[in-house]
């Protein structure tokens, strides 16, 4: 397996490539069609402006996230696209039979070569309920992943040792030829496994930014050279809104915070608009928790956004920056792209 299809190339003046976390996400007003719609559109722009790879998230069970199925996602913005990177930011592999998604993920591979990557995570992507009904199991270990992993490994790669039940049987489409395995995380569990499989690491910056630096130290101390990679590769998801001024980028910024506060009461449901996320009748203890989350969200005029990205790349020692931008409609989203791709000479 080529390392070049892990390492990605600054584009413009960036030091370091810069990609997109996209979670097909459903404005109020808008349907999940839609949703799809804006995540292709996106796709299409964000080749053409440089960016290196896109990711869609698995989530289940959210009025205002249509990303529930990455494969199916994942195969269509390959299909739409030409060259940028694809890929799963991540599947949750709990949620799946291993063989079920060396499958998959063997066949978009087959049809588009050397494009695809094969994020994984460890958390279920939604309420215990869903995953129980995901898994057909009330049974739920998530330190059972470090064993779906290998079987994943194993039906990819042909690899099973001698004697174990899975020995003769491989997933086709597979081989050594086979999309790259990150491992997605957001404390420092999957760090460490990262680091001792060789394997690149991608942290939720944009959720457990408390956790960030130590979750990379970890990752980078119990790294382990491999056949995949000769030294730590480290990704982090970035939420980050760019606007044309600062006062703008704030309220644009407003509603994907409103959805957090939503979702912490147990009330997911689609983003609101500007105008609904301004009218909110916010307790101050609400207030706090705005203000808590948009302290994590690098949002302003483009200058602004590109010197805060910076910062915190330069802070953190990140590889790669992978953005994440929650707002209302897919015209706000790509012109916050855009903006960004501008900022650093991309387009």
């Amino acid at each position: 397996m080529s390392m070049d299809n892990i390492r990605g190339v600054p584009r413009g003046t960036a030091e370091a490539p810069l990609s997109i976390l996209e979670l097909a996400t459903v404005g109020e007003g808008a349907t999940p069609a839609d949703a799809l719609r804006d995540a292709t559109e996106l796709a299409r722009r964000a080749e053409e402006w440089g960016y290196h790879r896109i990711w869609v998230a698995e989530h289940h069970g959210m009025p205002g996230v249509a990303s529930s199925s990455p494969a199916v996602l994942i195969a269509h913005l390959a299909a739409a696209t030409r060259s940028i990177r694809i890929g799963s930011g991540g599947v949750m592999l709990p949620n799946h039979a291993p063989l079920v998604v060396a499958e998959q993920f063997g066949t978009l591979h087959a049809l588009h070569p050397g494009r695809i990557d094969l994020g994984l995570g460890r958390a279920p992507g939604t309420d215990m309920a869903t995953a129980n009904a995901l898994r057909r199991s009330a049974q739920v270990d998530p330190d059972d992943f470090p064993r779906q992993l290998a079987e994943l490994i194993g039906f990819l790669d042909g690899s099973f040792p001698a004697g174990h039940p899975y020995e003769k049987i491989r997933a086709v489409p597979g081989g050594p030829d086979r999309p790259p395995i990150w491992l997605l995380g957001s404390s420092g569990f999957s760090a460490r496994l990262a680091g001792q499989l060789g394997l690149p690491f991608a942290f939720a910056h944009h959720f457990s930014a408390a956790n960030t630096e130590p979750a990379l130290d970890l990752y980078r101390s119990s790294f382990r050279p491999s056949a995949v990679l000769d030294r730590p590769y480290a990704l982090i998801g970035v939420a980050a809104v760019a606007a044309d001024t600062d006062e703008e980028a704030l309220r644009q910024a407003m509603p994907g915070a409103l959805s957090w506060l939503r979702l912490r009461y147990g009330r997911p449901g689609r983003t609101p608009t500007p105008e609904e996320a301004e009218a909110y009748p916010y307790t101050p203890l609400e207030r706090e928790f705005i203000r808590e989350r948009l302290s994590t969200v690098i949002h302003g005029a483009p200058r602004t956004v590109r010197d805060g990205l910076e910062e915190l790349r330069k802070r953190t020692g990140a590889d790669e920056l992978m953005i994440t931008t929650q707002v209302h409609g897919g015209a706000a989203r790509l012109r916050s792209y855009e903006l960004i791709a501008r900022a650093y000479g991309m387009i």
